[in-house]
């Protein structure tokens, strides 16, 4: 399945129905009096998060979701049918932004997340609805009111426990395939990632959805390379892999161009816990790696691990080190939730 992580589509909802002019028609019953019906309600645009979905694909082609229009009163008080919703099921982490890409509407993060984009317009009275004491036979009755209209942007940033970032070449792809079952593209020239691969990982009987995001280089906050495009997905991790390709010279100057980058993007790229590893040792003297190491070390200023996605050497205690932090932010998540689970137990009249 193509991964694409942007789309624009045109929504609408459905126009109220209009109310109906009518009256009593029977035998041997002289003034019946009014009895058109109001118009239905228009059908809505609702967007919602489902599990199972990791694309936005499917809105590149089809791009105009209109929710039907309310039908209209009839006579005998009959109120017309309410219009069709129309549903835009979406990947968890999608964010709906305005047609200016700027202002965030809605944010589906968890699978059941729903959000009503646009509303249906309500129905028209008929003329029942304005019948009194002293208009007894009233010839008025409303068009429904218009629905809304509008282009949002819906943006993808991928859910994962642990994100992988680094600069082109330095094994991210070959790190995922080692892990897990992903099979990314892997050559040895640069880009050859072009979109976020997701991996679960299986670790002491522990798993968590691990990322590969496409490789910065220097300016990539300004749009260098792949740009700006990634660096939203990394947003969404709880945890950052760096990989350091230690067969390049300087590992020191590859450490901080990631890290210089992360924190001129902002949204708290910086700031998140990081895992720190010197890749491909396999191919590297004992020498090299202590040296690298340690140069890479002064320049982290955390401990450093040693790393080969090829070989597998020190694959599995990285990948205890990585989960350490997934399973405190986990614990942490139940300890939030437990006193909004327990204020709606009270409420159905649950009592400790």
């Amino acid at each position: 399945m193509k991964f694409l992580d942007e789309a624009k589509v045109y929504v609408r909802s459905g126009d109220g129905g209009a109310g109906c002019v009518g009256f009593r028609r029977e035998k041997f019953i002289e003034f019946g009096g009014p009895d058109g019906g109001d118009g239905g309600r228009g059908g809505d645009v609702i967007v919602e998060a489902v599990a199972g979905l990791n694309t936005l694909i499917d809105f590149r082609y089809q791009q105009h979701f209109k929710a039907e229009k309310g039908h209209h009163g009839e006579g005998s008080n009959k109120t017309g049918a309410g219009g069709g919703d129309v549903l835009l099921r979406v990947p968890p982490g999608t964010q709906i932004l305005d047609d200016d890409k700027e202002t965030l509407i809605a944010d589906m993060v968890k699978p059941g997340d729903r959000f009503v984009l646009c509303r249906g317009g309500d129905g028209g009275f008929g003329n029942t609805h304005y019948k009194s004491s002293t208009n007894r036979a009233p010839r008025r009755a409303d068009k429904g009111w218009p629905g809304e209209e509008r282009w949002v942007w819906l943006r993808l940033k991928l859910i994962a426990d642990a994100g992988i970032v680094g600069l082109p070449n330095a094994g991210k792809s070959t790190f995922l395939a080692a892990v897990s079952r992903a099979r990314p593209k892997i050559a040895d020239y640069p880009f050859t990632t072009l979109h976020p691969q997701l991996g679960v990982v299986l670790v002491d009987k522990a798993e968590f959805v691990l990322a590969d995001i496409p490789g910065l280089i220097e300016g990539a906050h300004e749009g260098a390379g792949l740009g700006t495009r990634f660096l939203g997905h990394v947003e969404r991790c709880g945890v950052l892999l760096h990989l350091v390709d230690g067969t390049q010279d300087d590992v020191a100057a590859a450490y901080r161009t990631i890290r210089r980058e992360l924190k001129q993007y902002g949204a708290g790229l910086h700031t998140k816990p990081e895992v720190v590893a010197l890749n491909k040792i396999d191919a590297l003297t004992d020498e090299e790696i202590k040296a690298k190491r340690e140069k890479l070390r002064r320049a982290a200023r955390k401990t450093v691990h040693s790393v080969s996605g090829v070989s597998g050497k020190g694959v599995t205690e990285l990948l205890r080190v990585l989960m350490k932090p997934i399973l405190a932010r986990r614990a942490g998540e139940v300890a939030e939730a437990a006193p909004v689970e327990e204020q709606a137990a009270k409420a159905q009249g649950w009592r400790p």
